[in-house]
């Protein structure tokens, strides 16, 4: 998911002070004789506090508690989750940070969904707002739960000095286990109720471990989201409620077509179906099983009024954009006068990229269980954007968010589709429950409704303009980015859209770390009914290709390497030289690339970490491209879970090598072609390459490494695939005959 960029790059950890707020006010003990110990954290950004003052931040009572840390007597420590786990190991992630700093034996911690509660559960990120996205789970928990961590154990060491008339200084904690020199021992757990009744320690007494004194973190320790290979984890689809419905609904044939009328009376003659409601966004069906459900809806006849409906086809779409990159766009960043050095050049180099819609296409399509009851909704889903969700779903009902209770389940895959400001499938299955009062409704849209009727990564053409002087040496950059806006029109317009400028459009173009003297980035927002959202690596899915593909052509025109003009122009950027030369030589750059391969670079920075790639290619000989081979290096900060990293870098370049290779959303006169995997073609396991992935040690704080694996693997491929047919390819998917 990753997206929400504004808010992010204000946010980030290198934006903050240590932890992202002050220490005062931080911690508070809840909890009482016989409860174990909980340790709540307060965060600066609760609802009722986010624009007062540091000042007034301070003050305890303008905190609301955020309870992360439990210690049962049962010795359980279990963590509090406030982020989804949709397979990119959160669960796990954010568990290890509060063992390491509590000394706990990583058998012994049990990570909890957090409740829907932003004045407790806010992603410090995104302000006063819980929600999982853009590559900050670990980066916006590291310093908060490390605190959370070291406090309870300062708490349990204090408990066991009291108890055994010790300096609290010869108390020595290991994997679960208070012990002294003595001989004395005892468990978290049989010191929990001891250590609640003691009062929390003053911030500054508080230290965190050294890097040299993690125990857990930078290990690959087992996962936390136990049960998805023996098929026990409980996902939505999974999920069941006695005398539950399950509902489809038939959406429109056109994005921003209307429903005129509908004939349901075969559909209620069908067997299972219970009920038809109309909806504001189609009509459902309700059954007592799935395939009823979809038989019935298939029985359905409406009329629909498509007079303010898209009929435009991708075709049409992308020559339309390309003659709006040929003008003026806003400016999104401009750096001396690249007009005039591209002007006095002594060679002019030009490219113009196209990009498709995309489905995000997670392996669970959207589904979601509500029940409507008298004093308000309960609502199981993998939950993504908890404090959205629950105002969008109160709107519906007419009630309070607080009266909207979501339960964070496993979700199969995400990719930003569950991070939908509109929420939409939620708010289709509350409005289905609302008819259906005290009856536990599940929504379930098929891969065809998701692919027919969902959100897409928006379609883009980007026009880029490079000079040359005589020594090959870049004088001027020019860039227009053409597309529509992800947060125009939604919740998050005022925050993210600035003077016109969408910034996750032009994300990874606007931040260029290529030292070009004369750089000119503009960006032309289109008006479409094509509804889109953030997807996995957001405005970097398209930049990053741009920029890297064109670099990669100046390089060839001014007869450098591609790898050292890169790191002469990145002089004053260390980090992301660092991940690039690391990748050249583990690929073995410079060397000689084996028969029949081609070898290519590409090197990115989003959501905070640097991540480059060397792809090798190949032309089999039914002249099919096949990757080869990807080495990765990323640099992401004190890497957390090693194991976890490799398997978001493994599964980010599979990721964008569909983007790559296959996949495309297209439109034929408004309406979407594709349907399910047979055309919406994602890689298979058999087509992924042999992946080498290296990580850079650090000790800066953590980011995230869920969606920066995806942007440089697509230009990465294209150059090796330059590199060995000599053509460039300006489109994604690649068409080796265009």
């Amino acid at each position: 998911m990753r997206f929400m960029s504004e808010f992010i790059s204000a946010n980030s950890p290198e934006q903050q002070p240590r932890g992202g707020t002050s220490r005062r006010g931080f911690l508070k003990l809840m909890g009482g004789a016989g409860a174990g110990l909980t340790l709540a954290i307060n965060t600066p950004f609760s609802l009722a506090n986010a624009s007062e003052s540091a000042a007034s931040l301070d003050a305890d009572d303008d905190f609301a508690p955020n309870a992360f840390v439990r210690i049962a007597p049962d010795n359980t420590v279990s963590v509090v989750i406030k982020h989804i786990e949709a397979g990119q190991g959160t669960f796990t992630g954010l568990s290890t940070i509060v063992a390491d700093e509590l000394d706990a034996a990583w058998s012994q911690v049990v990570p909890v969904p957090a409740p829907a509660d932003a004045s407790r559960y806010n992603n410090l990120a995104f302000g006063p707002m819980q929600g999982t996205g853009g590559s900050t789970a670990i980066a916006n928990s590291w310093e908060q739960l490390r605190i959370a961590g070291a406090t309870a154990k300062a708490m349990l060491v204090a408990a066991a000095a009291q108890a055994w008339n010790v300096p609290a200084s010869e108390i020595l904690v290991s994997q679960g286990v208070l012990s002294h020199p003595s001989g004395r021992e005892a468990t978290f757990g049989e010191m929990a109720d001891r250590a609640a009744q003691l009062p929390v320690p003053e911030p500054k007494s508080i230290t965190l471990k050294t890097p040299d004194q993690f125990v857990h973190i930078g290990k690959s320790v087992t996962r936390k989201d136990v049960g998805k290979n023996d098929g026990t984890a409980i996902f939505t689809q999974d999920f069941k409620l006695d005398g539950m419905l399950t509902a489809l609904v038939l959406h429109p044939p056109r994005f921003g077509a209307k429903l005129v009328s509908f004939d349901d009376s075969e559909t209620r003659a069908s067997n299972g179906v219970v009920d038809v409601v109309e909806i504001p966004s189609g009509i459902a069906v309700l059954a007592k099983d799935y395939g009823s459900a979809h038989v019935g809806r298939g029985k359905l006849k409406a009329e629909w009024d498509e007079s303010g409906a898209i009929n435009q086809s991708s075709d049409e779409m992308m020559a339309e954009y390309r003659e709006l990159s040929l003008k003026e766009g806003l400016p999104a960043r401009n750096d001396g006068d690249a007009a005039a050095a591209i002007s006095d050049a002594a060679s002019v180099v030009e490219a113009t990229y196209e990009f498709p819609y995309l489905s995000h296409a997670p392996m669970e399509p959207m589904n979601c269980v509500a029940l409507v009851k008298p004093d308000g909704c309960e609502v199981w889903n993998g939950e993504q954007f908890q404090t959205v969700d629950q105002n969008n779903i109160a709107a519906v009902l007419g009630i309070t968010p607080e009266q909207v209770k979501i339960n964070m389940l496993y979700a199969g895959g995400s990719f930003g589709r569950r991070a939908n400001p509109h929420s939409d499938y939620l708010v289709e299955t509350v409005h289905i429950a609302k008819a259906k009062p005290g009856v536990p409704v599940k929504l379930v849209w098929s891969r065809e409704d998701d692919t027919h009727a969902g959100y897409y990564r928006p379609a883009y053409v980007h026009r880029l303009r490079a000079g040359l002087d005589a020594e090959g040496n870049i004088t001027g950059w020019q860039q227009h980015i053409v597309g529509q806006s992800i947060a125009q029109g939604t919740l998050f317009e005022g925050g993210m859209v600035k003077e016109g400028i969408d910034h996750t459009s032009v994300e990874g173009a606007s931040n260029l770390p290529y030292a070009i003297p004369n750089l000119k980035v503009a960006l032309t927002t289109t008006q479409k009914q094509v509804p889109v959202l953030w997807w996995r690596s957001v405005g970097s899915t398209h930049t990053a290709y741009a920029a890297e593909a064109f670099m990669d052509k100046l390089a060839t025109q001014a007869g450098k390497d591609p790898v050292e003009l890169r790191m002469q122009l990145l002089k004053d950027h260390p980090r992301w030289q660092g991940v690039l030369k690391l990748a050249a030589e583990k690929a073995g750059w410079g060397s000689e690339v084996p028969a029949g391969r081609g070898r290519g670079v590409a090197v990115h920075k989003s959501f905070g970490t640097y991540v480059a790639q060397v792809a090798e290619v190949s032309l089999t000989g039914s002249g099919q491209l096949k990757v080869e081979k990807v080495v990765c290096a990323v640099d992401c900060g004190v890497p957390i879970n090693p194991d976890i990293i490799r398997a978001q870098m493994e599964g980010g370049i599979g990721f964008g090598l569909s983007a790559a290779l296959m996949s495309a959303i297209t439109l034929d006169k408004g309406k979407v072609v594709e349907s399910n995997f047979h055309n919406y073609q994602v890689l298979r396991i058999n087509q992924m390459p042999e992946i080498e992935v290296h990580i850079v040690p650090s000790t800066e704080p953590p980011t995230g490494v869920g969606e920066p694996g995806v942007p440089p693997i697509a230009p990465a491929v294209a150059n090796a695939l330059a590199a060995l047919t000599g053509k460039r390819y300006h489109q994604l998917p690649i068409k080796l005959d265009a």
